[in-house]
């Protein structure tokens, strides 16, 4: 009987997520689990900002292979002007932004 490999699980991704708030602003963030922190920005126990500027909607989310490259992305993204936010949310294929 050959030897079987063990199964290694794939690493979960993690996603960057963009909301928009109340005051019109966008609030990006990262979460293995969007909905769940979407919920918790919504009950006021997410970032300071959104307990300050509370969400109004989920406006885009984008996989990422790990945790190190959402964070990246996502501190790319919170340095872009708004315009360039609206066409991270509009892209087809998630990108880094230069």
């Amino acid at each position: 009987m050959p030897d079987n490999p063990p199964m290694v699980a794939e690493p979960a991704p993690w996603y960057v997520y963009l909301l928009e708030c109340r005051n019109g602003s966008y609030y990006a963030g990262i979460s293995n689990d969007v909905e769940a922190r979407f919920q918790a920005h919504l009950a006021g126990k997410g970032a300071r900002y959104t307990r300050a500027n509370p969400p109004v909607k989920l406006l885009a989310s984008r996989a990422y292979p790990d945790r190190a490259t959402a964070s990246k992305a996502e501190w790319q993204l919170k340095r872009q002007p708004r315009a360039r936010k609206l066409a991270w949310l509009l892209a087809v294929e998630p990108v880094l932004l230069a």
